[in-house]
This record gives structure tokens, C-alpha cells and sequence, in this order.
């Protein structure tokens, strides 16, 4: 081959390829793997969405409906014995804890001046006594006088004494009667005052106007005692321990279900182990407003028969205000299950933003308002899968909701979560 054919052959060799470099190959090849990623991310996915279920099974018994409140035990009666008069302590003849009786001397006040005070208002009384007999002597001497001058005026045909003398006698008779009067009022007010000074005397002494036990003594041999403007607590006395009250507030969202006779029990914190029984006694129309709470005092009826209980305790009470037996008890997790709500949470298509940077992901929780009394529905866990059935709710507790329905048997399997299962 001739050098001119040669290079012929080389220049049409070279227009025959093409220039491209080895960095346009690879450009062309990343982006044509990009675009196949993007359309199979993109391209729209049916697949059914799997769960996993935790169930319950229905049970038949009792649903017990209760309402708490909590209060403090007090005596049926208590009784605060104090003193009307101030004076020096001169002896306490009782402790706490001591039982004592009706008329049983407490405590005596010094009684020295109140003595010497009784005895100056009996002789006063004597002074008026005495001022009484006087009067009356006199009474008796003007009207023997009287009496002798209309006999001497009448015997003298009107001659002796004169009418001057005569009225001069009447207006002494009436002087007379006056004072008789005047010192028999006397006598009664020095009795008045006798009797007030006795009575004072009585009251130095303090006596217990119950039968029961003495919760506080505040009083020491030789304290003094000022009574000025009220009578200072002494004494405070519990009529019957063996039974007591439970004071409680009730809140105003439970007092419609409580009533009168109601059964409840309580317990107390020295006792946590132990429920004590008792019923509704009263429920106050009047209510308490404390920080915008409104409560309605109830006072329940205790037996405390083995004076266990103590004036003072804390106590929480139940008051159970609903007792259906032999019903259908559901558990109240599997009203708020609502299977429903997954169509809407599905979405057929992704956005490239959210294929390019992904959120983890976390299980899925399907959740409906909670139960209230009346129509309801909820799901069934059976062989064929879920199943929604619609029930009636006749009461519910915090626990469990009594319910009533046509295809709805004890033993049967109700649906209380359900968690979207990860791929």
C-alpha cells in the first residue's frame, strides 16, 4: 500500500469514530440507574397493611360503680366543757383518755371569794328581811292609829279630831303600805342575788354533762383561768366512741349518684390493710367552694364497736352507687380501638422528598374518643378476622363497662390494641 492510500485509510478510520470521553459514559450511566431507583420507588405500591392484635376475652359477673371522698372521723357527739368564771385552778380530777360520767366532777376553781360573795348576799337578804318586819310594824302602828281617830271623830258626833288630823293619818297608813312594798321587792332581789352568787359558786365546780371519754385536757392544778369575753376550753369530752361519723366531701360531678342509706366502706392509714363499713347518713344541700372546687359535705355512719377508729383519723371512703350482677363485663381499652380510622391514614403515593430523606417509622395505633354510657361499637377478633359489632353500655367503672348486645358472648375475644406490623 502506497503511503498516500495509508493515510486515507486513517482519515476515514477517524471521522468513522466517535469522540466521546470516558467521563460522559459514566454521567450517562448514573443518571439512566437514578431514573430506574426513582421509578420503582415511585411507582405506586398495593399492598395490604398488616396488624397485630392484643385481645381480652368478655367475662359475665358484677360491675361495682363507686364514688371517693375522703373526710375525717369525728364522735356522734363531742362536747367542749369550759369555765364561766376566772379564777385560780384548784384541782383536776381527770386525764386524757379517762371514761367519765354525767354529773362527774372535772376540775374545781378556788372558791374562796365566791364563798365570802354567797355569805354577804345572805346577809343582805337577812337585812332586807329584817327591813320588811319593820315596815310591817309600822304598817301596824298607823293603822291602829287611823283606826282610833274616826272612833274618837265618830263617837264626838265629827267634834275631835279635826279632818286635817284625819288625813294626815290616812297618808301615813299609805306611806306605810309603801314601804312594806318597797322592802318586800327588797327581800326579792337580795334572793336574786343570793341565788346568782350560789350559782357561781356551783360553776367553780366542772362537772361533765355526758357520758363518754375525755379526748383533751388544757388545764393544770394552779393555772389561772381568765374568762373575759368567752369561756375558755377545758375539757373536751366524746359522747360514744363505739360510734363515730366519716365527714367527707363529695364532688359535685358524683353527688347526683349518691343517696341516703347508700353502703360504702373506707380505710384508714393506720389500718391500710382493713375496710371498715358504714352508710350515708346526710348529704348537705349546702355546698363548699374551695379554689373553684365545689364539693357538698356527707356525713357516713360508723360502727366502731372495738374502738379501733379515733377521732381525728383520716378516712377514705367508697361509696358504691351501682351493683349489676350477672352481666357482661367488657374492658373499657376496647372502646377506644377504632380499626376504621386506617383508611384514611393510608396514602397511595410518596413524595421524592420523603423517598430521598425517610422518618422512622413507628408503630401505628388506631384510637377513638372514650366510651360513654349508651350505643357503642367495638371489635371482635374472630377466625374470619376483625369484626365490629355494636353494643349497649349500661354502666362502666374505671375497669370494665357492663354492656349488653346480640352477638356478643362471654369468652369472646375483643380486640383492646392494635399495632401496624413493620414490613
Amino acid at each position: 500500500m502506497t503511503y498516500s492510500e495509508k493515510s486515507l485509510q486513517d482519515i476515514l478510520d477517524t471521522e468513522s469514530r466517535p469522540n466521546v470521553s470516558p467521563k460522559k459514559i459514566f454521567g450517562y450511566l448514573a443518571l439512566t440507574v437514578l431514573g430506574l431507583i426513582l421509578i420503582a420507588f415511585l411507582w405506586p405500591e398495593n399492598k395490604n397493611q398488616q396488624y397485630s392484635y392484643q385481645t381480652e376475652k368478655v367475662t359475665t359477673g358484677s360491675l361495682i360503680v363507686t364514688v371517693s371522698a375522703t373526710g375525717k372521723l369525728r364522735p356522734t357527739n363531742q362536747v367542749e366543757v369550759g369555765s364561766e368564771l376566772s379564777g385560780i385552778v384548784e384541782a383536776v380530777y381527770v386525764d386524757e383518755n379517762d371514761a367519765v360520767k354525767a354529773g362527774q366532777v372535772l376540775a374545781q376553781l378556788d372558791t374562796s371569794k365566791l364563798r365570802d360573795t354567797v355569805e354577804k348576799s345572805r346577809s343582805a337578804l337577812m337585812g332586807k328581811e329584817a327591813a320588811v318586819a319593820q315596815a310591817r310594824a309600822t304598817l301596824s302602828e298607823v293603822n291602829t292609829n287611823l283606826y282610833r281617830l274616826r272612833q274618837l271623830h265618830k263617837i264626838s258626833n265629827g267634834k275631835i279630831p279635826s279632818q286635817n288630823e284625819i288625813d294626815a293619818a290616812v297618808a301615813n297608813v299609805r306611806r306605810a303600805q309603801a314601804n312594806e312594798a318597797s322592802a318586800l321587792a327588797s327581800i326579792d332581789q337580795a334572793k336574786a342575788d343570793l341565788r346568782s352568787d350560789e350559782t357561781n359558786l356551783s360553776k367553780a365546780t366542772l362537772i361533765s354533762p355526758i357520758n363518754g371519754v375525755v379526748l383533751k385536757r388544757s388545764v393544770e392544778p394552779g393555772q389561772t383561768v381568765a374568762a373575759s369575753f368567752q369561756a375558755p376550753v377545758l375539757f373536751t369530752i366524746a359522747e360514744d366512741l363505739s360510734k363515730m361519723k366519716l365527714h367527707v366531701d363529695v364532688d359535685e360531678a358524683d353527688v347526683g349518684n349518691i343517696k341516703n342509706g347508700q353502703k360504702s366502706y373506707f380505710t384508714v392509714d393506720a389500718w391500710p390493710d382493713r375496710e371498715y363499713s358504714a352508710n350515708i347518713h346526710r348529704i348537705s344541700f349546702a355546698a363548699e367552694i374551695k379554689d373553684d372546687v365545689v364539693t357538698y359535705p356527707t356525713i357516713l355512719d360508723v360502727d366502731n364497736s372495738d374502738l379501733s377508729l379515733r377521732p381525728g383519723m383520716t378516712g377514705t371512703a367508697v361509696i358504691t352507687t351501682l351493683d349489676l350482677t350477672n352481666q357482661l363485663l367488657v374492658p373499657n381499652a376496647a372502646f377506644r380501638v377504632d380499626l376504621n380510622v386506617q383508611a384514611e391514614d393510608e396514602k397511595p403515593n410518596k413524595s421524592v422528598f420523603g423517598f430521598l430523606f425517610p422518618r422512622p417509622q413507628t408503630p401505628k395505633q388506631q384510637v377513638r374518643t372514650e366510651q360513654q354510657t349508651g350505643l357503642s361499637k367495638l371489635w371482635v377478633l374472630t377466625e374470619a378476622g376483625p369484626a365490629e359489632i355494636a353494643v349497649d353500655i349500661l354502666a362502666t367503672n374505671p375497669r370494665f363497662s357492663a354492656v349488653t348486645a346480640i352477638n356478643l358472648k362471654s369468652g369472646a375475644n375483643v380486640i383492646i390494641d392494635a399495632i401496624e406490623e413493620q414490613p
